[in-house]
């Protein structure tokens, strides 16, 4: 475990809101008690558990859609959220979120974003870099404990996320605020929300129109069953999907061929029963066939995990040794939606400790 912690990591599927930490998430739901909005006897239990039940977890979410709707908590999450990603040795981190319309407190789906670049600016703990080609950007690695007692550094990047519950109007939306905000990080676009609602041919319009502006996509695939949407979108060939927990054979062959990157969650998928146990969790199939993978969180909060975790469960789950668990972190790397000039950077600097732990190796 403290091997995995000391590792620099990528995370590149973590929603901001569902990374939430428990006790700001007890805090908020109790400033919240005596306004009649929430009954604290329902949720405390809940927020104080750590092994949560599928429907505690849903639960849990919907409480957070509550919490979430003014730009001063927003901001907070951010920070905080930042600030636990760097503390474990994310160095390059994704963050998507849906950007939300709230008219009772004056929020639009822009001030929304603003209120999470706020945060992001708010941090003093360690050195944020959230703007695309930064002139003035250190070496991805200076932060790393293992060469020296430098300040940590963390180079974050933003996806916004269409919620399937949206219109194919509101979705486009958000793929012009991205636009927008490019030149404030955010790199891409993320499909998500309820895997049972909304019909693909909602979101496509927007998608692709996202892709021909050269924002990246990844997409929630395969969350449930459902062959038809599954083909249609490994057809349009996103940059990344997420979970992909039920394709059917005639998918897994098209995956493979395309060669499309998986945000594989383990706890998630585990904690939600969309995987019925991690004997039988696809990770272990696509890790022996070399196809493109990284190991990511999902929500962080909300499940009660963290990305050091997830790679010592993936060792402990699957018989991963350091260097095993060292080249999942590199890889992870190549599938980044990084500037160019910074993709170079990760991939010109090499991970601290390689040297050592291949030498051991070969010992």
């Amino acid at each position: 475990m403290e091997w995995c912690l000391s590792m620099p990591k990528v995370e590149l599927h973590a929603h901001l809101n569902g990374s939430i930490r428990d006790s700001t998430l007890l805090e908020l739901t109790e400033g919240l008690v005596g306004k009649g909005v929430i009954d604290i006897s329902e949720v405390e239990h809940i927020i104080k558990k750590y092994n949560r039940s599928v429907a505690e977890v849903f639960k849990l979410f919907d409480l957070i859609h509550i919490l979430t709707t003014d730009h001063e908590t927003v901001t907070r999450i951010t920070r905080e959220v930042i600030e636990d990603f760097a503390s474990e040795n994310v160095v390059y981190l994704e963050l998507r979120t849906t950007p939300k319309r709230n008219d009772s407190v004056g929020m639009s789906k822009r001030s929304y974003v603003e209120a999470v670049l706020k945060g992001l600016r708010s941090i003093t703990s360690v050195d944020v870099d959230f703007i695309p080609h930064c002139e003035d950007s250190k070496s991805l690695f200076s932060s790393v404990p293992a060469i020296g007692h430098v300040r940590k550094r963390i180079y974050v990047r933003l996806l916004l996320s269409i919620d399937r519950r949206e219109t194919a109007e509101a979705a486009m939306e958000t793929v012009k605020l991205a636009l927008e905000m490019r030149p404030f990080g955010v790199v891409g676009i993320d499909l998500s929300g309820n895997p049972s609602i909304g019909d693909w041919a909602t979101y496509l319009p927007a998608l692709k129109f996202a892709r021909e502006q050269r924002l990246y996509v990844t997409l929630h695939c395969g969350e449930v069953p459902n062959s038809v949407e599954i083909k249609n979108m490994l057809d349009f060939r996103p940059q990344r999907i997420g979970h992909a927990c039920h394709l059917e054979d005639e998918h897994w062959r098209q995956l493979k061929s395309s060669k499309i990157p998986v945000e594989i969650c383990l706890t998630s998928n585990i904690r939600t029963l969309t995987i019925r146990s991690i004997e039988v969790h696809h990770f272990g199939d696509l890790y022996k066939a070399k196809h493109p993978l990284v190991l990511c969180t999902d929500d962080s909060g909300v499940f009660s995990t963290s990305l050091t975790e997830e790679y010592k469960f993936a060792a402990d789950s699957f018989g991963l040794g350091r260097r095993e668990m060292f080249e999942l972190s590199r890889n992870a790397i190549e599938y980044t939606f990084a500037d160019s000039k910074l993709a170079i950077l990760f991939r010109s600097v090499p991970y601290p400790r390689l040297k050592s732990v291949v030498e051991k190796k070969k010992e």
